[in-house]
């Protein structure tokens, strides 16, 4: 499928009536406006072909999903404005991610990781929005309360796993699939407990915004499937975040690169 079949295709499965399209053949990206929210978002198109490719069908139909559950979210707000008791969770994103609002009013975000930024969301059922300052005056809290009242939630979440054994090591999946599943990543007790299953070195994986993995690598293959499964899951993910995974030790992340000969980089190690 190339990029103006697809536009195509998301242009049947949208109410073409509702949207003004605008095809930008060179940054090879699509602008979707709604005529009467007056507000729209901008969609990469490469992101969605590599997944087209793997998922076939069930990429579009997720796309078209996060654009309706999007607008229908807007309109809600428009109508009612957003609701100042909704719950508020944190939410990962790479370090790449925008740092402001459409209208330009900077997010929240709090550094994590090399890798990583937390940003924090207002919980809306079915999709979130991100908080901006803009927003903090009708929230009726600052920054500091925010931060606080996102992790405290975050620490409510649901931690159930399932565990996979390939080569004599252990991979345990957080896949809840509620929005949030990456970011458990945050829960320090759900790691420290993780922690003591491990028998071997413990490794943390965000590779998208709905799934957390957990390590239990034991050898050198172990290392090598878990740079296959991340960067599988990052390809192929809605919200992709990483592809690196993390060392886990004592509370601490640390980005690892996992090389050709299936050997982690230690830390100040170069690639040979």
């Amino acid at each position: 499928m190339k990029s103006e079949q697809l536009v195509e295709e998301l242009k049947k499965r949208l109410s073409s009536q509702n949207f003004e399209w605008k095809f930008d053949k060179k940054a090879d990206r699509i602008r979707l406006d709604h005529k009467e929210l007056q507000r729209g978002m901008d969609i990469s198109l490469p992101e969605i072909l590599a997944k087209y490719e793997l998922k076939a069908d069930t990429a579009i139909q997720e796309v078209v999903y996060t654009i309706q559950e999007t607008f229908n979210a807007m309109e809600a707000e428009q109508q009612q404005g957003f609701d100042a008791n909704s719950i508020i969770l944190p939410v990962i994103r790479s370090t790449s991610f925008p740092k402001e609002s459409k209208a330009g009013s900077p997010f929240l975000v709090k550094a994590h990781t090399a890798e990583t930024a937390i940003y924090y969301a207002l919980d809306q059922g079915k999709t979130y929005r991100l908080i901006d300052e803009s927003m903090l005056a009708d929230l009726g809290k600052t920054e500091q309360e925010i931060t606080e009242v996102a992790l405290f939630n975050a620490r409510k979440l649901p931690t159930d796993v399932k565990v996979d054994e390939v080569a004599g090591n252990k991979y345990y999946f957080l896949n809840i699939n509620d929005g949030y599943d990456a970011s458990r990543i945050v829960n320090a007790a759900f790691l420290k407990e993780m922690a003591t299953r491990i028998d071997g070195h413990m490794t943390v994986s965000v590779p998208h915004q709905d799934v957390l993995i957990i390590g239990d690598i034991q050898n050198d293959t172990g290392y090598d499937v878990l740079a296959q499964m991340t960067m599988h899951f990052f390809t192929t993910g809605t919200v992709p975040i990483t592809s690196l995974s993390f060392l886990y030790n004592d509370g601490e992340l640390e980005p690892i690169f996992i090389m050709a000969k299936n050997r982690v980089a230690e830390k100040g190690e170069k690639k040979k």
